[in-house]
């Protein structure tokens, strides 16, 4: 699988120049996110026209990425300081006592019937990895359950099949915990706070930091989950979500101008007038020709491979991942 990661480099300036910057490599993910033999048919991704994008594209749940959830998979791996501070805090509170052997699993469960775990290798979960669900009991195996994790996200009539105690597992974005202790914790993750929710066998619950709201990591009594504020800069991800938008209603326009309605914003109707102006032009020279136009040095792309093991037999609808970075300070 495909990761392309767009770091932010510096502040946003003018929203028109942002959004515009973010556009391009929306549109480059989306393009390479074509199945070959669509793309192939089409002419090739060389010489794809804008306006047959909407008419070889097949939206899927992976298009815009897993975006926040990848963001903070990909900072634990990298052992970003900042989001290690706050999870290794969470941990303590699962009573796991990890500090710099925190590691985290990405869990995709996709509607095509593919159940992947996702940049990790398969070695990295032991016969005895314990799942550490928050009651009382004695902990669950996790890489015994996996399968059935996988099954019951896809059947809800193979819920009943995973312990009482983990019934709601399924739903985890994450396992995050260490190798040495060995101990893991499912993890929701929500770039909405108020989305979370509290199941059987998920611990944790990872949402950005809000301006002007307590980054306090602490204990929600009510849906017994470690909440975890993460640093996430909100207003990057707003831009990005607005570039998102902007193309995904651009598409669903027949890459034409949409609907005042379904883009209010002066900015994102600007930015899709950029692109149905060039709708007869190709892909790749429109993503070239609005660099001119993007806010400079906004983003800085890395594109690399993610490792997927399969837990069951399906074609896979996401082929890549397109995933926001804030910016470093």
């Amino acid at each position: 699988m495909q990761i392309r990661s767009e770091t932010q480099l510096n502040p946003v300036a003018d929203e028109v120049a942002a959004v515009t910057a973010i556009v391009r490599p929306i549109l480059h993910g989306l393009l390479f996110a074509l199945k070959d033999e669509a793309a192939a048919d089409a002419g090739g991704r060389k010489n794809l026209l804008l306006r047959q994008l909407p008419r070889v594209r097949r939206p899927g749940d992976g298009d815009c990425g897993i975006c926040f959830e990848y963001a903070v998979h990909d900072a634990l791996n990298r052992r970003d300081a900042a989001v290690m501070e706050r999870v290794s805090d969470a941990l303590k509170l699962c009573r796991i006592g990890i500090n710099s052997d925190v590691t985290s699993i990405l869990f995709g469960a996709e509607k095509s019937g593919s159940q992947d775990l996702i940049d990790t290798a398969a070695s990295t979960l032991t016969k005895d990895s314990s799942l550490m669900y928050g009651t009382r009991g004695r902990p669950v195996l996790l890489k015994a359950h996996l399968n059935r994790i996988a099954a019951a996200f896809r059947r809800p009539t193979a819920r009943a099949n995973l312990p009482q105690s983990i019934g709601g597992v399924w739903k985890a974005d994450l396992f995050i915990g260490g190798s040495q202790a060995d101990k893991w914790v499912g993890t929701t993750v929500k770039i909405n706070p108020s989305q979370l929710e509290s199941a059987k066998g998920l611990r944790v619950g990872i949402v950005p930091t809000r301006e002007g709201l307590s980054d306090a990591v602490r204990q929600d009594e009510k849906r017994n989950l470690i909440v975890c504020p993460v640093p996430y800069d909100a207003s990057f991800m707003e831009t990005f979500y607005l570039a998102w938008e902007t193309v995904q209603q651009f598409i669903f326009a027949d890459a034409r101008l949409p609907k005042e309605v379904a883009l209010p914003r002066p900015a994102q109707r600007t930015v899709a007038r950029y692109l149905a102006d060039r709708r007869d032009f190709t892909v790749s020279d429109v993503i070239d020709a609005l660099a001119v136009l993007a806010q400079p040095e906004l983003l800085e792309t890395e594109e690399d491979q993610a490792d997927v093991v399969a837990l069951k037999s399906a074609e896979r609808s996401t082929n890549s991942v397109l995933a926001p970075e804030p910016r470093r300070v």
